[in-house]
């Protein structure tokens, strides 16, 4: 069974830092890209970073570039997004996905056409960052 589960969300003051963690276990992890989304109410989604599990290669938005970072344990098929200095936009709820896309497509592609190209989801970790 395919699972995906991310977790590690929370209420943190701006300034502060989470760290978001993707489970990931029935299907070949070093095939895929696993990337992070995040979707706040009357925003659009933003494809946030993506890491391609088979050479390490990143991509990060703009948006977060400097303050996220992601990186992998591939011998625990675990994906973390490091989240430091939060600001109050980056609360969102924050989903991580997987597919055959490179990392480096997240910056190149629109959020939602790279999000719905991906093969499998999880369910969204929630992320609070109060002023």
């Amino acid at each position: 069974e395919v699972q995906l589960q991310a977790s590690g969300g929370g209420l943190v003051q701006a300034g502060g830092s989470l760290r978001l963690s993707c489970a990931a276990s029935g299907f070949a992890l070093e095939e895929y890209s696993i990337g992070w989304f995040r979707l706040a109410p009357g925003k659009d989604r933003e494809g946030v970073s993506c890491i391609s599990m088979s050479d390490g290669s990143t991509y990060v938005a703009d948006s977060v570039k400097g303050r996220f970072t992601i990186s992998s344990d591939n011998a625990k098929n675990v994906v973390y997004l490091q989240m430091n200095s939060l600001k109050p936009e980056d609360s969102a709820a924050y989903v991580c996905a997987a597919g055959k896309q490179t990392a480096q497509a997240m910056g190149v592609m629109s959020a939602d056409d790279y999000y719905y190209g991906m093969e499998y989801w999880g369910k969204g970790t929630l992320v609070t960052v109060s002023s």
